[in-house]
C-alpha cells in the first residue's frame, strides 16, 4: 500500500499555519527576501510546500508545521497562576507558562495566544493552529474578554460612567467604552465585572490606575465563547471539538 502523501499548500498558508505571520504578512516576508524553501530563497507567493518533507526557513531559522508534528491541532484552556510570566522563556528565571503544563503536553508546538501579565491570572488560550492564533490576536478579529476584578477605592457611578463612556488614559490613548458592572462588595474591597473589546496593554490596571482604584485581583473569565469555568490556578484542559469550532467560528475561519 502506497503511503499517502500529505496535500501541498501555498507558503503564506503555512507560514500563517506555523504562527509566523498572518498570510498578508508572510506575503511582505517572501518579497523581502527572508523566507527560504529547501535551501533557496523564495521569490514567489503563490510557491507550494509539502509540510511534511519541506524545509523552510524565516530568516535563517527553521520553521515547522504542526502537520509535521503529529497531524493534529491542539489548543488548551490554562488557568494561568500569578506570578507565572507568559511567554516562552524568561531571561529573568521566572516560571514560565509552559513550564506548568503536564508532562503530556511538554512536546507539543504550542503557541500563547496574547498574555496576562505577571500579577494577573485567569483564561489563556494556547494552541498549535497558527492561523487560529494570529486571527485571535489581530485587532480586526478581538473578541470580548470578560475579566473579575477586586480593587479598592470608592467606586462611584460617576467612575462608572467615565469607563463606560470611553476614557482617555493619562498616556493620552483614548479608550473604547467598556463594559462594567458591580458584581459584590466586601470587606477587601469591591468586584468589578469588565468586558474589553480592545487589547492594550495593561489596560484594566491603566484604567484603574487613572480612576484611583488600586487593582488587589485581576482575573480573566471568558474570551469570546470560550469560559473558564472550574479550572484552578495551575489546571489546563484541551478544547472540546465544539469549542473549537465555535472559537473558529467567532473569527471567520
Amino acid at each position: 500500500m502506497t503511503a499517502e502523501k500529505s496535500p501541498l499548500i501555498r507558503i503564506n498558508k503555512y507560514l500563517s499555519e506555523c504562527g509566523v505571520a498572518s498570510r498578508r504578512g508572510a506575503d511582505e516576508l517572501i518579497l523581502a527576501g527572508r523566507v527560504q524553501l529547501n535551501g533557496t530563497v523564495v521569490a514567489e507567493p503563490g510557491v507550494r510546500v509539502d509540510p511534511e518533507a519541506d524545509r523552510v526557513l524565516v530568516d535563517g531559522q527553521l520553521v515547522n508545521h504542526p502537520f509535521a508534528c503529529g497531524g493534529r491541532d491542539l489548543t488548551l484552556l490554562l488557568h494561568k497562576p500569578v506570578q507565572v510570566v507568559t511567554t516562552r522563556s524568561d531571561p529573568e528565571g521566572r516560571q514560565t507558562v509552559f513550564d506548568i503544563l503536564p508532562q503530556q503536553y511538554k512536546n507539543e508546538r504550542l503557541l500563547h495566544v496574547g498574555r496576562l501579565d505577571y500579577f494577573s491570572e485567569g483564561l489563556l488560550l494556547l494552541t498549535t493552529d497558527g492561523e487560529l492564533m494570529n486571527r485571535l490576536i489581530h485587532p480586526r478579529w478581538h473578541l470580548p474578554k470578560v475579566y473579575h476584578v477586586l480593587v479598592r477605592g470608592a467606586v462611584s457611578d460617576i467612575k462608572l460612567g467615565i469607563m463606560r463612556d470611553g476614557m482617555t488614559l493619562k498616556e493620552g490613548e483614548k479608550l473604547a467604552p467598556v463594559k462594567v458592572d458591580i458584581l459584590r462588595k466586601d470587606d477587601g474591597g469591591v468586584w468589578l465585572e469588565m468586558t474589553l473589546m480592545q487589547g492594550l496593554n495593561r489596560q484594566i490596571r491603566r484604567m484603574c490606575r487613572d480612576l484611583g482604584w488600586t487593582v488587589l485581583k485581576l482575573i480573566r473569565v471568558r474570551q469570546g465563547p470560550i469560559s473558564l469555568g472550574t479550572l484552578n490556578p495551575g489546571q489546563c484542559r484541551p478544547l472540546t471539538p465544539a469549542e473549537v469550532r465555535g472559537l473558529r467560528k467567532a473569527v471567520c475561519l
